[in-house]
């Protein structure tokens, strides 16, 4: 007969090592009352509303604002702020960025559909509640009266948490793949499109945590993260360039009364999503001092003139990005920015390697409008501004885009008095990821919606991204730990009756 003892010795091995090598650390006094500083959120809101809106029903679109950017088929909060608690499990984390849908587009230029999902904050009370609430400021045109509602942080859905500890821990906190339900409150606020109850599209999460005293980043300084921020293929703007940038408001002005300046602009947000999708299958590279701000890149360390009667600018700034993929290889550096009689250009120095033609330097790429340029508490801003291409940044993109096509919106400040600051980068925290595939949701076809007038299309999951191993993560592994000790037990008793039914076939 087969000994069973050491069956049991390996199990009870198996045990011990998988808790010892698995579970986190007994949080230890210096864990309490932790700050959030820095992270994003990724959310799909409901895919099958993405595609509502953006098909043949509804006929509309839906726009990122506050520095919001897109990760796949989800949009991307940015700057986490709020607090931690690992040993009672409470957690608040604010995110920054908001998206606004529209459609069903009226003859007075209105939308019939006009929704806006802004700052979401989630909320976990702690405790083994085994859930958690996702806020929202909330603004959106009621179905049927037309009428205009706006209310701040809404509790637009309730997150599954069951079987997830949030106890524990210091470092990075993440979440991925939450289920998320839409609250009654949150069904009011959707403008009725839905009712209380439905499914949304799964919540992820990723913030970076610090310890309650530790200072935070100064207002415009650009957080140092790791080379390969996003996710992209890489990005050789070093540490120094970050520290350079946050130190240039503290020095003297130059002749034109510049102390610092910095242009934030994304090109435009299908342009990136196509680099990162499966056809290019490429991504791109930042140096020379460009910053990486999710949505956007920055330029930063403007040099140049500025009158602030006449509301002139001649600046150039720092920064190289350059897209790389199948078929693809640009590079856009040397970026200037004129300003002059309330209009505004934006120049760059153009490489296109994959085509072969000869660099083409000082190329007017887009304008914008630049009505108000006067300083304010000693700075001079321009904030999301929309932009056109131009007819010669056009031939940047080959035929991909026909002059007067709308391209990212455009941010540029201009520190001219001694107590003022650059505004702050959008912060993804450290790990963020590539995009998995470029904004289906929002481009994918639709033969009907949630208005009734045709059958809406079924909910697609989004793709919930990987994570590295966060303060909550091992609540998952332990329960695998705890899956493979259940089978191993599973196996020593089939296999005990086996030899019970065998002896007693055999008489013994």
């Amino acid at each position: 007969m087969l000994s069973l003892r050491p069956v049991r010795t390996f199990v009870l091995a198996l045990l011990v090592a998988l808790a010892a090598a698995l579970l986190p650390p007994v949080p230890d006094a210096r864990a309490a009352g932790r700050t959030v500083q820095g992270g994003r959120l990724d959310w799909g809101v409901k895919s099958s509303f993405l595609s509502y809106v953006s098909g043949p029903v509804a006929q509309g679109s839906w726009a990122l604002t506050g520095g919001a950017a897109t990760t796949g088929s989800r949009f991307r909060f940015h700057s986490a702020t709020g607090s931690y608690d690992p040993g009672a499990g409470a957690f608040r984390a604010a995110f920054s960025g908001g998206v606004r849908f529209v459609g069903h587009r009226k003859a007075d230029g209105s939308h019939g559909l006009d929704l806006t999902i802004a700052r979401p904050t989630v909320r976990i009370g702690g405790g083994d509640s085994g859930s958690g609430t996702l806020h929202a400021d909330m603004t959106s045109r009621t179905r049927g009266s037309g009428t205009f509602t706006k209310a701040s942080q809404v509790p637009l859905a309730t997150l599954d948490l069951s079987g997830v500890d949030v106890t524990g821990g210091g470092g990075p906190v993440s979440l991925t793949g939450v289920p998320a339900t839409l609250t009654a409150r949150g069904a009011t606020a959707f403008a009725g499109y839905y009712t209380a109850g439905t499914p949304l599209d799964p919540v992820s999460l990723s913030v970076d945590v610090a310890a309650v005293g530790d200072p935070p980043d100064a207002p415009g300084k650009p957080r140092e993260a790791t080379p390969e921020r996003s996710g992209r293929p890489g990005q050789d703007s070093g540490q120094d360039s970050r520290q350079d940038s946050g130190r240039d408001s503290g020095r003297r002005a130059d002749e034109g009364g510049i102390r610092d300046a910095a242009v934030d602009w994304g090109v435009r947000r299908t342009y990136r999503e196509y680099v990162t999708g499966p056809v290019v299958q490429g991504g791109w590279t930042l140096s020379d001092g460009a910053l990486d701000g999710g949505a956007l890149f920055r330029f930063p360390r403007g040099k140049g003139s500025y009158d602030a009667g006449k509301a002139t600018l001649d600046a150039g700034f720092a920064g190289r990005v350059r897209f790389t993929g199948t078929g693809l290889d640009l590079t856009l550096s040397g970026v200037r920015v004129e300003v002059a009689d309330g209009k505004g250009t934006l120049y760059a120095d153009v490489v296109d390697s994959a085509e072969g033609s000869p660099p083409r330097d000082a190329v007017p790429v887009v304008t914008f409008e630049a009505e108000d340029f006067t300083p304010k508490n000693g700075l001079t801003a321009l904030t999301e501004v929309p932009t056109k291409l131009t007819s010669q940044g056009a031939r940047t993109f080959g035929t991909r885009y026909a002059p007067g096509t709308e391209m990212d919106p455009l941010s540029l400040a201009v520190v001219v008095g001694a107590g003022a600051r650059l505004p702050a980068l959008p912060d993804v925290g450290g790990d963020a990821k590539t995009p998995a595939r470029p904004g289906a949701a929002a481009d994918a076809a639709d033969t009907g919606g949630p208005d009734g007038s045709s059958p809406a299309p079924a909910d697609a999951v989004a793709p919930p991204s990987s994570s590295p191993p966060g303060a909550w993560t091992y609540a998952a592994i332990g329960a695998g730990a705890i899956a493979v000790a259940g089978a191993a037990a599973f196996v020593v008793r089939g296999r005990r009756r086996t030899e019970a039914d065998t002896a007693a076939s055999d008489g013994g």
